[in-house]
Order: C-alpha cells, then sequence, then structure tokens
C-alpha cells in the first residue's frame, strides 16, 4: 500500500530522516527499553513478544521504520509509516484501514523518561507495533479502521473509540490463569503496568456492551480494564460493534 492511496492523511506523511538522530537520542532510546524491557518479557502476553522479537527491534539504537516494514509486510501487510504528529480521525482511520500504522519520528527527551502526555516513537514502535506481526490482532486493527472511517456520528465513533482504548491501548488478556499485557498503554508505562500488576485496577472479563458503556479516563491511572481470553475474541468484537452501528443508523 503507498501514500498515493490515501487523501485525508497525505499531508501529514513524512520521511523518517534517520541519519539525523543524535548519540544522546539513541541513548535515551537505550535508557528506556532497558527501563521496560524485563517487566515486559515477564508480564506481556506470548504473541506481542513474539512480535517484538519478529521485528528486531534494537535495545541500543532507535528504530529504523522502513527496516520494521520490512519485516513486517511480509507477515501480515501491515507498515508503519512515518507522520508529522497527531492525525485527525479521518486521517488516522484511513491509515488503519491501508494497513498503514502512523508513527511519530521524534523521541522524548531524558528529563521526561517516565511520562509524556502525546506519543512518541517509543511509544508507538515499542508499545504498539509488535502486536501487528499478530495476524488476527493486526486484522481486527484494520477492520477497526475500516468500520470508523465510514462512521459520520461523533457519538457512536465515541462509543468505538472505548473498544479502541480497552484493547489497542489499555488491553489484557488472561493466559495460563494469569492476566497478561498487550496494550500498549500498559506496555510502554511503569506505572500503568504496575497498576494492573499489583492489583491497582478491576479486572473484568471482556463484554464488547461493557467496554462501549464505559467512559475513558486519560489524566489517571486506569481504575478498571477488561482481560480477553484470545484475541479472536477482539476480532469478534468489532464485527458486532460494526452490526451494531448499521442498525443504528437504519
Amino acid at each position: 500500500m503507498t501514500s498515493r492511496s490515501l487523501v485525508a492523511a497525505e499531508p501529514f506523511l513524512v520521511k523518517q530522516e534517520y541519519e539525523i538522530y543524535t548519540t544522546e537520542q539513541h541513548s535515551v532510546w537505550s535508557e528506556l527499553v532497558s527501563r521496560r524491557l524485563p517487566q515486559v518479557r515477564e508480564h506481556a502476553c506470548r504473541e506481542f513478544l513474539d512480535g517484538y522479537d519478529t521485528i528486531g527491534l534494537s535495545n541500543d539504537r532507535l528504530p529504523n521504520l522502513r527496516e520494521i516494514t520490512e519485516r513486517l509486510r511480509p507477515r501480515t501487510g501491515w507498515s508503519t509509516t512515518a507522520v508529522s504528529g497527531f492525525l485527525p480521525g479521518n486521517a488516522f482511520f484511513e491509515m488503519l484501514e491501508a494497513r498503514m500504522f502512523p508513527t511519530t519520528t521524534w523521541l522524548r527527551s531524558r528529563d521526561s523518561l517516565a511520562y509524556i502526555p502525546e506519543p512518541d516513537i517509543f511509544h508507538d514502535v515499542f508499545g504498539h507495533v509488535p502486536m501487528h506481526a499478530h495476524p488476527v490482532f493486526a486484522d481486527f486493527l484494520q477492520h477497526y479502521g475500516s468500520v470508523c472511517a465510514r462512521i459520520q456520528n461523533a457519538q457512536a465513533l465515541e462509543r468505538l473509540g472505548r473498544l479502541f482504548w480497552y484493547t489497542v491501548e489499555f488491553g489484557l488478556i488472561r493466559q495460563d490463569n494469569k492476566i497478561k499485557v498487550y496494550g500498549s498503554g500498559v506496555i510502554s508505562s511503569h506505572g500503568e503496568c504496575n497498576n494492573v500488576i499489583e492489583g491497582g485496577c478491576e479486572v473484568r472479563p471482556f463484554n464488547l456492551s461493557e467496554v462501549l458503556d464505559t467512559p475513558v479516563k486519560v489524566d489517571e491511572l486506569q481504575k478498571v480494564l477488561f482481560a480477553i481470553e484470545s484475541f479472536d475474541q477482539v476480532y469478534e468484537a468489532i464485527q458486532e460493534a460494526e452490526k451494531q452501528v448499521k442498525q443504528a443508523s437504519e
């Protein structure tokens, strides 16, 4: 899929100028990975860890998006595509539908290692991209973008945004009788991951109706999250949500 297939997202596409990253930036990346990887190796789900190894992230150098795409595309058809920053909804959904994950190229500074309010390349690549190597999750994410790209109703989009939040961003899964993490907001944040591990939030069985009825909290640690039993469950959830949207519009 090339940028020529995009309309709304086209103005936001940029080239990752990999050669201009500084030694300090590579060092910050290395520190971020070293801070998160041990906990992630212990508490992330199998599918995330398989994807992490598949895309070939380096522990001591920032990721090259072109090289990641070369590993990812033969497996699931996804690319990791550089963008200039925050995308409006129509551009974001258009890229997901095209199996192009919008990825920022900037990296937080050393004095913001623990938290930044907006996504950077660490959150986007370390947190999100490994799951794009899993075929069922990859299909779910593309289908999600396809559904949302066709919705004009703001209330319906807001409710579907909750499905994204409680899966892609803060998703949990039950494996081997344990709660494992796969959502990027938990993967990339020590505080959010500890919140799950130490029982700081209630973990409920995944139920689409309950997920769509649960408002998102962006300015505090999560108090309620949902655990799926398999990734087939999230793909079935977007299919059911699509049916509900169609029925509501008829």
